[in-house]
């Protein structure tokens, strides 16, 4: 049975979401702040984070950035504010999925299973290495590498170069991008493919003004030389 953890300061909706989660093939933990978090997180046996951005003490961001510094477990983050600033600091410090509150906890359990779909090792199917312009990815151990040098990768990163590494020489086009960024209702936020495409250039060295490694395709998407 896989194990959330819901990190959030509202007793009301942790006691929600641990009914409504629990009674749906979850093992749901709960924590009312982030620095509980991450004790429970230290623990392991936790497979997914749901963590709330408002938090007492150190807020979702700062959570995330220190559960990023050591894990690449999936999150999907919680945001009581409207406008995109949240959503893209989120992309930025490595969230796998974003949430606006107030939400229906049906669409919330449907991110969870797109996200934990997109990060599940699946031995049977996505066991291949794939390699193009210096670029080593190993999907059965989600590992890659550059010019023979590991890279650390959010589970979204990874999904979207191993796409274009597998398809190499072939223009992805944004629209499947975007299925990989964002799994469910990508199109309501368009910008969350350009922000880990930009992140994947930095941690490749790839140079974002005469990028080498991940091409532009102006009007249709992004690829990966074949050498």
């Amino acid at each position: 049975m896989p194990k959330l953890l819901v990190v959030d300061d509202d007793p009301r909706l942790l006691e929600l979401l641990a009914e409504y989660l629990g009674g749906r093939g979850f093992d749901v933990v709960t924590a009312p702040d982030g620095e509980k978090g991450l004790d429970t997180l230290r623990m392991g046996g936790i497979d997914l984070v749901v963590l709330d951005v408002m938090l007492p003490g150190k807020d979702g961001f700062e959570i995330c950035r220190d559960i990023r510094k050591t894990s690449q477990i999936p999150v999907v983050m919680l945001t009581a504010r409207g406008d995109d600033t949240d959503r893209i600091v989120g992309l930025e410090i490595g969230a796998d999925d974003y949430l606006q509150k107030p939400f229906n906890p049906r669409e919330l359990l449907a991110r969870i299973h797109a996200v934990m779909r997109r990060t599940r090792d699946d031995r049977t199917i996505d066991n291949e290495t794939f390699e193009a312009a210096g670029i080593r990815v190993d999907a059965a151990r989600r590992e890659a590498t550059v010019g023979g040098q590991p890279i650390e990768l959010t589970t979204t990163e990874f999904d979207i170069l191993r796409a274009l590494v597998s398809a190499a020489g072939r223009v992805i086009p944004r629209e499947r991008l975007m299925e990989l960024a964002r799994g469910e209702e990508w199109a309501a936020y368009e910008r969350g493919v350009d922000v880990h495409i930009s992140h994947l250039r930095r941690k490749l060295g790839d140079d974002p003004r005469q990028p080498k490694l991940i091409k532009t395709v102006r009007g249709i998407g992004y690829l990966v030389p074949k050498a």
